[in-house]
């Protein structure tokens, strides 16, 4: 039964001019996380990531402690681009210069409880083509094959909730509460895919430095 671990990328460089780009620590957290899988002996995998750098660059890291190359992006497995959403939300393309992370999430949450309530077009073709991103992954998988797609937040959360049948609120708690270089698990059985665990970050509890959330 295929394994699809979902790595969400490492800290990013929020309240920066380029935020996607890996922090020292976001670099430090995708090594841990690599490890991390590698101690659970994931299976001559298929290192995969969205198209945006610090989604690379994590399974970049990533790959190498597993001696594997990356085999390829796909751009379904991208992030929305939250500040694009906030700053259109808030009626100001500078709204979010400056504002300090906890502000930020509120406003993301009231724009993506927006979105699902009211089913907009560009919310369900993001939550549509990472689905089926991981439902096409899932289906090339070689026998004997686990993958490890490094993805992001709003990604991990549509799939989590889109699996377990959560509503606008789950989606949103599921968001909120990701942590950088968590490991979120689908297995790919008869049935379908089924999710085993979300935001998985044990990984990260020896050292508290390296809990984050953006």
């Amino acid at each position: 039964m295929p394994v699809i671990y979902l790595l969400r990328h490492g800290q990013a460089s929020f309240g920066t001019d380029d935020y996607d780009v890996l922090s020292d620590l976001g670099r430090r957290q995708a090594d841990v996380a690599g490890q991390e899988l590698a101690r659970r002996g994931v299976r001559s995998p298929v290192v995969v990531s969205g198209s945006l750098k610090r989604q690379i660059d994590t399974a970049a890291i990533a790959a190498k402690i597993l001696s594997v190359s990356p085999s390829g992006t796909d751009p379904r497995f991208d992030e929305f681009d939250a500040h694009a959403a906030v700053n259109a939300h808030m009626g100001d393309q500078r709204a979010t210069e400056g504002m300090l992370s906890s502000e930020f999430q509120q406003h993301l949450d009231a724009v993506m409880t927006e979105w699902m309530d009211t089913e907009n077009s560009q919310w369900q073709a993001f939550s549509d083509g990472a689905f089926d991103a991981i439902t096409e992954l899932a289906a090339s998988l070689p026998s004997g094959s686990d993958a490890i797609v490094a993805t992001s937040a709003g990604v991990s959360a549509v799939l989590a909730g889109r699996l377990l049948g959560a509503d606008t609120h789950g989606v949103i708690s599921m968001n909120r509460v990701s942590v950088n270089a968590s490991i979120t698990t689908v297995v790919a059985g008869s049935r379908g895919l089924s999710l085993v665990s979300f935001n998985d970050h044990a990984h990260m509890l020896g050292d508290r430095t390296l809990m984050t959330n953006r």
